[in-house]
């Protein structure tokens, strides 16, 4: 995919940050483009003021109020010190699907706070989450919400300790870094995804189901928590997994896969191996159900499904139960976490101890293994 402008320049602005200055044509090099192009570049951020020129060199903005740099004044009412604005960065892999609630549950407590929120999304490129983050406090972020764009296993090590080296307050949420891991000393607010499939398998076994199976994807933080999660709640419940794990894929980048996926399951079931099964994600368990019922399998008479995220399951032909993490919730608590810390900061009132705060998923029974009932969600503070 070809790199927008945007793209270049938030790449333009972390070779600066993290230099403090770079020669011109030693950028056009590392961005792998034209000199011309750079200049142009930089002209159109100088004029900004997100970058200094000086004699063929460009460096980053020191002057009073720049990112980074203390902030004037003593502690104020609505918004940042002295009665003025804040600015909170917000870095999100996507703004579609889940990410959309985080967002908003964001923004309105920014709001709320009479700050202002500023967007970068990743679209799940982690390698790239640095520039962005440079984008935002060129653009005068004063501390950041930061959701890389992870998807293996390995990218939170891989791609995590810039995160560490921010010259603002930084909250991570709905992500977690490796434990003992120099991400564990930042602020972070997530979904307890392990809990959330303790809920699903208690749920289903309470009405009569053997353990259920899991068919789950691999392709993000919570597609591998929520693995995790039921290998946790069978071992809680003292329950023995009925099948391996179904690997599931999105049926439009791979149909075979997907089918292949659908077909395990259905084949578990008529052998009498299971009879519920838990699903991530609400896209994936919707067509699961559309297949099955092409394949003579009913939900729920012949296979109770539970959904993982509760983003369109109410809106199956057969409204899916579902798991629905604390989505608005986690942006929310993030935003007041980063807009305290900011407050907190400019009172020099010394530093406080970091959290680390887990807010639990709710499950919501719908026709496909229950009648309806609903709980509000709680919260777990974990110091």
């Amino acid at each position: 995919m070809r790199e927008s402008a945007a793209e270049r320049h938030d790449r333009l602005l972390e070779l600066v940050r993290r230099r403090g200055s770079a020669r011109v044509s030693d950028l056009a090099g590392q961005l792998g483009v034209s000199p011309v192009t750079v200049r142009r570049d930089v002209e159109a951020l100088a004029v900004r003021g997100l970058l200094d020129r000086v004699h063929g060199k460009v460096s980053w903005p020191h002057q009073e109020g720049a990112p980074g740099a203390p902030a004037p004044g003593g502690p104020g009412g609505p918004g940042g010190p002295g009665g003025r604005e804040l600015v909170l960065g917000m870095i999100a892999p996507t703004a579609t699907y889940y990410f959309a609630e985080v967002i908003r549950g964001a923004h309105e407590a920014a709001a709320a706070a009479g700050a202002r929120l500023i967007l970068r999304i990743s679209d799940y490129r982690p390698q790239e989450d640095a520039a962005r983050a440079a984008g935002l406090l060129a653009a005068g972020a004063e501390g950041l919400l930061v959701a890389p764009g992870w998807k293996e296993p390995h990218d939170p090590a891989e791609h995590g300790r810039w995160i560490t080296e921010l010259p603002v307050p930084t909250v991570l949420l709905e992500r977690r870094g490796v434990p003992g891991g120099p991400l564990d000393d930042l602020d972070r607010v997530c979904s307890d995804h392990g809990h959330g499939v303790l809920l699903a398998v208690r749920h289903l076994t309470a009405l009569g189901h053997r353990a259920p199976l899991l068919v789950a994807r691999a392709d993000s933080p919570t597609a591998l928590a929520v693995r995790a999660g039921y290998r946790q709640a069978l071992a809680a419940l003292g329950l023995t997994a009925p099948h391996p794990v179904i690997d599931s894929v999105p049926a439009e980048a791979d149909p075979a896969g997907f089918e292949a996926s659908v077909r395990a399951l259905l084949t578990a079931v008529r052998a009498g191996e299971a009879t519920a099964a838990v699903v991530h994600n609400d896209v994936d368990a919707i067509r699961i159900a559309q297949r099955a019922g092409e394949l003579g399998v009913r939900v729920p008479q012949d296979l109770a499904l539970v959904a993982y995220d509760d983003e369109v399951a109410a809106l199956a032909d057969t409204p899916l139960t579902a798991v629905a993490p604390p989505k608005h919730e986690v942006g929310r608590y993030a935003a007041q976490l980063l807009i305290e810390r900011l407050r907190t900061a400019a009172t020099e009132a010394g530093e406080q101890p970091r959290r680390h705060v887990d807010l639990l998923p709710r499950l919501r029974v719908r026709s496909s293994c229950g009648a309806p009932s609903e709980g509000a969600p709680t919260v777990r503070l974990v110091v």
